[in-house]
C-alpha cells in the first residue's frame, strides 16, 4: 500500500494549477473528462510516479462547491492510496461499516471512495492499478509529462482534525496499519511508500488535508519561484491552494 495521489480543490482552477506547476517544476499530464460526473473539472500533474490533482466545481450546488464553502475556500480534498490487495481491503472496510460513495472496476484500474464522515479527515480512495506502475487517472501518456528537475515525488500527506488521535485510530483500522507517535502533537501511519500524518486542527478550515510533502531535487529553485509568484514561504514550506507544501 502506497501513497499515489493527493487532490486539492480550488474555486478557480487555472491560476492554482499554473502556480503549482511553476513552483514544483511539474506540468499537466491529463485533464480527466470523467470528473464531470461530479460537477468538476481538473488537472492531474505527475510528480515522478506520484500525482497531484486539482479539482474545481463547474456548476452550482455540487459536493465540491459545498466543500469549498464549508472549508472557507481552496483546500486539500482527497487522498488516493494504491493497494496490492484491494479485495481484502474492501472486505475490511465493509466489516467496519464504512460507506462507499463511489466504486469503479475497470480493466486497468479499480477504485473505492470512502465516505469521509465514516473515517474522518478527508475523502480516502483505495485503488488498484493493473499493471501496478500504470495510473489511469493520470491519462494514457503521463510518463511523457514527468519532470524531475525540481521535485521528484510526493512523500507524505497530513490531515488535521479536532480529534486527530481518533481520526488516526480510525484510519489505522481502515488501512490495517499501525499508528506511531511521531511527535507530541503528531501521529503517523507509515505506508510501503509514503506516510500519512495526523495533527491537531490549527485553523478555521476544519477537518481535512492540510499539507503534503515533496522530495525536492532543487529546493532553492522551488522556494525562489514560490516567492517570485507571491506565495507565502516560511522556512522550507510554501502555502498554496489552502495547504502547506513541505519541501524535504
Amino acid at each position: 500500500m502506497r501513497l499515489r495521489q493527493v487532490a486539492l480543490i480550488a474555486r478557480d482552477l487555472e491560476p492554482v494549477v499554473a502556480d503549482l506547476c511553476a513552483v514544483l517544476g511539474i506540468e499537466i499530464g491529463f485533464r480527466d473528462p470523467g470528473v464531470a460526473e461530479f460537477g468538476l473539472h481538473n488537472a492531474v500533474m505527475p510528480v515522478g510516479d506520484t500525482f497531484l490533482e486539482v479539482v474545481s466545481p463547474t456548476k452550482a450546488d455540487t459536493a465540491g462547491g459545498r466543500y469549498l464553502e464549508r472549508h472557507g475556500g481552496d483546500s486539500g480534498y482527497m487522498v488516493i492510496l494504491q493497494c496490492d490487495h484491494l479485495d481484502a481491503d474492501r472486505a475490511r472496510v465493509e466489516r467496519l461499516g464504512v460507506r462507499v460513495v463511489w466504486k469503479a472496476d475497470l480493466p486497468d484500474i479499480r477504485g473505492t471512495h470512502l465516505h469521509p464522515r465514516d473515517i474522518g479527515g478527508a475523502i480516502l480512495s483505495l485503488d488498484a492499478a493493473m499493471p501496478p506502475e500504470s495510473w489511469r487517472w493520470a491519462g494514457p501518456d503521463w510518463e511523457k509529462k514527468v519532470r524531475r528537475e525540481v521535485t521528484s515525488e510526493i512523500t507524505g500527506v497530513d490531515l488535521q482534525a479536532p480529534d486527530h488521535e481518533g481520526v488516526a485510530k480510525r484510519w489505522s483500522e481502515v488501512l490495517d496499519r499501525p499508528v506511531r507517535q511521531a511527535a507530541a502533537d503528531r501521529i503517523e501511519i507509515a505506508l510501503d511508500r509514503g506516510v500519512i500524518g495526523f495533527v491537531p486542527q490549527s485553523d478555521e478550515k476544519g477537518e481535512g488535508v492540510c499539507a503534503f510533502s515533496v522530495k525536492a531535487e532543487n529546493k532553492r529553485k522551488l522556494l525562489d519561484t514560490a516567492r517570485e509568484r507571491g506565495c507565502t514561504v516560511g522556512g522550507d514550506a510554501v502555502s498554496l491552494c489552502g495547504v502547506e507544501i513541505r519541501v524535504r
